[in-house]
């Protein structure tokens, strides 16, 4: 590890407290969480909540759920081809879910909702960072990382949504830990493979944990192939059968809980759509000629007209789509290029903007804006154990590549800045660290 915690004074308190520091810090991010909660309050309207309107599509199909009518829309929907009490699988099937469940118990309260969501998300977040950066860089670097974690201006905000993010960051970080556990299950300090990955139960767990994220938000399912291919780095080299057999185990739990809705859409639609039928519409709109090379987040492009009055239904949509927004990019790859680079600036923007209201300006500044440095420290703190932490930087890589190359926006980052919050919590250490021991040497040349 990059720090022996028990080694530096600057850090014992930390160490010492470590239980009630944690406690202390998991009871504030609740805390913070349902104060934002309470501020949304029971209804989805209001200034605060124009940024996150999809809220009104899940709680639309909640609704449409709990009236017996499934995932459908009781009027014509985002995008044009959802039609009004015709079955869609644009939107995420596992988050309407638990809205209807929230309110077949408290009756139709989004405030209910929130509560329940923060308090489950405000314990859940903080803790896996703290277990993610105690994994890496030891305990306190985890404590500090949690707190960072628990005060972080986006997430209190965001958790209190009535949106996929909160439930999908516990899922990626939870996905994390388990697979760094899997990782160093290898121990071969004394000559010998204790290999965690003969007991099936953390490749069980962690097959469980990606296709739930993926019922929330599809986008994990291309990082998968990514977090094999690192454990298979990893483990490989070790046991390749065990490995292999772990990597098939997590395989076949993810098909199958996403198979369902699988077989859903086919019986709906007589097509092979695997999950949610946003894609096409996402890259089409994302890469339209309207943007130019200056990438429009809030744009929603229209649907082509010589496909319109054809009776296409979502699968087909989402196929026809695809195919016109690789076009674009086949049309002038040099527009695609210069028009991915400008949302490396929409997906890092971290600066005030005079087309943003000044909650959100301030909402940017003080958490990314201040965060920035830190995970950038961090990084680069952590590069002579780069091995260890190479799960980190390929999700960071491969996560902020997606959306660059598709379609960018701040809350589609959220989860890289959960992933970094370990690098944060170290940055801080090492500086506290850096900071008392000038300190100390100040005091020892004065006397």
């Amino acid at each position: 590890m990059l720090t022996n915690p028990s080694q530096k004074n600057s850090t014992s308190f930390l160490l010492i407290n470590q239980s009630s520091i944690l406690v202390f810090t998991l009871v504030l991010a609740v805390i913070l969480r349902m104060g934002a909660a309470l501020l949304l309050g029971d209804t989805l309207e209001g200034d605060q909540q124009v940024r996150v309107f999809d809220q009104k599509s899940y709680n639309a199909l909640a609704k449409s759920l709990l009236a017996g009518k499934g995932y459908s829309f009781e009027r014509d929907w985002y995008p044009d081809f959802t039609l009004a009490n015709t079955p869609t699988a644009h939107w995420s099937f596992l988050y309407p879910l638990y809205l209807a469940a929230v309110y077949v118990v408290t009756g139709y309260h989004p405030l209910a909702a929130r509560l329940l969501q923060v308090m489950l998300v405000g314990i859940l977040a903080p803790w896996l960072v703290y277990r993610l950066g105690r994994r890496l860089f030891g305990i306190s670097v985890g404590l500090v990382g949690a707190g960072l974690t628990a005060i972080y201006a986006y997430f209190v905000f965001h958790d209190a949504t009535l949106m996929t993010e909160p439930f999908f960051i516990v899922g990626v970080l939870g996905s994390m830990v388990v697979a760094l556990r899997i990782s160093d299950s290898v121990d071969q300090t004394e000559g010998k493979v204790t290999f965690l990955a003969k007991v099936h139960s953390p490749w069980l767990l962690l097959g469980i944990i990606l296709g739930l994220t993926g019922l929330l938000r599809q986008t994990i399912l291309l990082w998968v192939p990514f977090l094999y291919g690192w454990l298979a780095w990893r483990l490989g080299r070790s046991s390749l059968i065990q490995t292999l057999k772990g990597l098939a185990l997590s395989t076949v739990v993810v098909v199958l809980v996403i198979l369902p809705w699988t077989v859903r859409n086919y019986l709906v639609y007589h097509a092979f759509l695997p999950l949610n039928s946003n894609v096409g519409y996402a890259f089409y709109s994302a890469n339209h000629p309207y943007h130019g090379v200056h990438f429009d987040q809030d744009y929603a492009a229209p649907l082509p007209e010589d496909l319109m009055g054809k009776g296409l239904n979502e699968a087909q949509w989402n196929n026809v789509l695809t195919k016109r927004g690789l076009q674009f990019i086949l049309d002038d790859p040099r527009r695609y290029i210069l028009l991915s680079l400008d949302r490396v600036r929409v997906f890092f923007n971290f600066w005030f903007s005079a087309d943003s209201s000044l909650s959100s300006n301030l909402m940017r500044v003080l958490s990314f804006g201040l965060y920035l440095p830190l995970f950038v420290a961090g990084l680069y703190l952590s590069r002579h154990e780069w091995r260890r932490c190479s799960l980190i930087y390929l999700f960071v890589i491969v996560f902020s590549g997606l959306h660059i190359l598709t379609w960018a926006s701040i809350r589609y980052r959220l989860p890289v800045d959960a992933a970094l919050m370990p690098f944060a919590g170290l940055a801080v250490i090492r500086g506290a660290d850096l900071l008392t021991n000038k300190s100390r040497r100040h005091k020892v040349v004065s006397i």
